[in-house]
């Protein structure tokens, strides 16, 4: 597997070479290498990061994109992540080896607030429902695990963009599409940004009606050891049931939650879960703060975006 190299590291360090004893793993190491960056990329910025040669790299650049593994972007010289990779990215997490333990966590988070909760991530300009249990209450939103929501007024869309440089939020919010869904839908950048602000302030987000009418989530950031955390644990309910106040009682079993399905994260990263714990005995502890989370990481956020 090639090491890899993040962009912005000392120019003097050696190339990243593309491993692999055939055709088929170096593009594999070459998907891993892509798969680090935060930006779009370009054929010439492979070359000096890997030291192949460039006809190489443009036919394999070819082969990702006529697969719909890549897609072109601006004047046609950059680089980004195609739908398909994105899909294969999405459903990996989605049916994940650990997934019997994270279900766990959450069906007892249900069990104690009585509300339907969710672990999402963002892909794209969108967030993604990668698991999620319904309420037994007759009046609730049924949404499935692949299910999507609009970044901007999700709770755990603004939750994911709060961890952003100011920069990168506004590039972000700019490439993306601002649709009102509701009369409280905010779709002014400043507005968002300011929202954004409060939001990393906080530790916690409120979707308060604005993506579906009488509908309140809030929502909290699965603790990583990354930079960036690309998951979310969120509550959601009607507002005859939670209010934006009401939310903010919930918190502390909502950050619970969020630690322990953290410390299953890394566990499973370091290979050490075997996704046993469908009994729900996982509990968050100390560790989970120190946790490193690869199935949460959002090294690719702004891109997603970008390409969405």
């Amino acid at each position: 597997m090639a090491e890899i190299h993040r962009l912005g590291e000392p120019a003097l360090q050696a190339p990243t070479e593309l491993a692999g004893d055939t055709p088929t793993m170096r593009l594999f190491s070459l998907l891993e290498l892509i798969a680090t960056k935060d930006q779009l990329f370009t054929l010439q910025g492979l070359v000096e990061e890997t030291g192949t040669p460039k006809p190489t790299l443009h036919r394999m650049l070819q082969q990702l994109e006529s697969s719909g593994l890549l897609i072109r972007e601006n004047n046609g010289r950059h680089y980004g992540t195609g739908v398909r990779l994105r899909r294969m990215a999405e459903n990996l997490l989605i049916n994940d080896m650990h997934h019997g333990a994270r279900h766990a966590v959450l069906r007892n988070l249900v069990a104690e607030l009585g509300e339907s909760c969710n672990v999402t991530a963002v892909s794209g300009s969108e967030v993604v429902y990668l698991d999620r249990i319904e309420t037994s209450e007759p009046l609730r939103i049924t949404l499935q695990p692949g299910s999507r929501v609009p970044v901007h007024c999700s709770a755990s869309g603004k939750m994911i963009l709060s961890q952003l440089s100011p920069a990168q939020r506004r590039r972000l919010i700019a490439a993306a599409p601002l649709e009102r869904y509701t009369n409280k839908t905010v779709t002014d950048p400043e507005l968002i940004e300011e929202e954004l602000q409060r939001v990393r302030r906080d530790g916690y987000a409120i979707d308060d009606e604005e993506f579906l009418p009488g509908m309140v989530c809030v929502a909290v950031l699965v603790p990583t050891a990354n930079a960036v955390s690309n998951l979310c644990v969120a509550v959601q309910a009607p507002v005859m049931r939670l209010t934006p106040e009401k939310g903010l009682k919930l918190l502390p079993a909502l950050q619970r939650a969020a630690a322990a399905i953290g410390l299953i994260e890394a566990e499973a990263g370091s290979g050490t879960a075997d996704g046993s714990a469908d009994d729900g005995s996982t509990t968050g502890g100390s560790k989970a703060g120190a946790a490193g989370i690869d199935a949460g990481r959002t090294d690719g956020v702004e891109e997603e975006l970008w390409t969405s």
